[in-house]
Formats: structure tokens, sequence, C-alpha cells
């Protein structure tokens, strides 16, 4: 398929949400901590199902970076009454996505979801303007695949990046939580070793009462 019939499908596809959901261009550099931030679940998972008539699909989970869940399933769905969109294709996916009610969720084109191969809710990226300026055809073709070649490149590059940050991100979450038990288990031990010592104090107290007792019989 030639590149501009490939742009063309792209436009028709994202046409009608485009029209009420104005997304800005991510940033790379921040767009995790950001999705982090923004959404109510993040995890990595490969998008078992999905209907383009009915707009549901399931992804199993396969790390959890945000969020709770029930199972390692999870599904959602898309309707055109917002800027929520259908993940198609079949692969490892990263997903920033809402609940919309304990166990579904929608995921925004706005969030900086996206398949290993399938940047979500965005439009392929422009060729050069020389692109347009090759005469020869055979030359052009191969100029098309060798483009749109590197731009599926560049989106792996961008999947793995985000999968490496997330998963920094949850190796301090952890660290944090670790640090949170000890200092837990520190805070019951201290209160541990006071009601033992307000204990051995009324002991104490009894102990001595009873010694001032029996010295007044005795006398």
């Amino acid at each position: 398929m030639k590149l501009k019939h490939l742009l063309l499908l792209a436009f028709f596809c994202f046409y009608n949400y485009s029209y009420s959901c104005k997304c800005e261009p991510h940033n790379r550099e921040i767009m995790v901590a950001e999705g982090l931030k923004n959404y109510d679940i993040v995890f990595y998972g490969e998008l078992v199902k999905s209907d383009t008539i009915s707009g549901n699909f399931t992804f199993k989970i396969l790390e959890l970076f945000k969020g709770e869940i029930n199972s390692a399933f999870i599904s959602g769905s898309a309707t055109a009454s917002n800027c929520s969109v259908l993940p198609i294709k079949k692969e490892l996916w990263i997903v920033y996505a809402n609940y919309t009610n304990n166990t579904n969720i929608t995921i925004s084109m706005c969030s900086p979801s996206m398949g290993l191969e399938s940047l979500l809710g965005a439009y392929p990226t422009p060729p050069p303007s020389r692109y347009y300026e090759i005469k020869d055809i055979d030359l052009r073709d191969l100029y098309q695949k060798v483009y749109l070649l590197e731009d599926k490149n560049q989106n792996i590059v961008d999947w793995i990046q985000q999968l490496e940050r997330l998963r920094t991100y949850k190796s301090s979450q952890n660290i944090i939580s670790e640090k949170e038990k000890t200092e837990l288990k520190i805070e019951s031990y201290s209160r541990y070793i006071i009601i033992s010592l307000i204990v051995n104090i009324v002991l104490f107290s009894f102990l001595i009462i009873i010694i001032l007792k029996k010295n007044l019989f005795t006398k």
C-alpha cells in the first residue's frame, strides 16, 4: 500500500476523535511520570481480544505498575462519545487507562499507551518533504519502505524505554514499601516495649503495696 494511502487511512480512523479530543504531543522524558500521575491503572500486557464491532477489548496483564487488579485479565471498551480508543493489534502493550467501574477500563487516545509496533491514537509521522520530490517510482517505493521501517524501529525503541522507566519506578516503590514495613515493625516493637514497661510498673507497684501492707500487719 502506498504511503499516502496509509496516511489517509489513519486520518479517517481517527477523524471523529480528533474533533472532540485535542492531544498534546508527548514529551518522551516525562510521559511516564505524567502517565503514572494522570491514570488509574498502568500495566504491561498482551492484547488477547479486540472486537471492532462492539468496541470491547481484553488484556492479559503481565506486569502491573499502578492500580489494583483481581484477575490476570482486564477488559474495557471504547465508545465514540468520548476520547476512548480501541487497541486493535494483538501484541504487547504498555497501557495507561482509567477505570469505568471496579473491573472495566477505558483508554484515552491522549494517553501515552502504545503497542510494541502500534502508537495508539497517533497518526503516522509524515515523511520528509524530499519524499514527494522523488520522481522515480521504484526509488520512491524503496524510500517509503525504509521510512516506514525507521518509524517502526523508533516506536520499538520508545516502547522499550517506557518499559524500563516503569520498572525503575516500580523498583523505587518497592524500596519505599520495604522501608515503610521496617518503620512499621519498629513502631510496633516500640509499642510492645512501652506496654511491657507499663505492665511491669503496675506489677512492681502492687508488689510494693503488698510488702508495705505485710510490714504493717506484722507490727
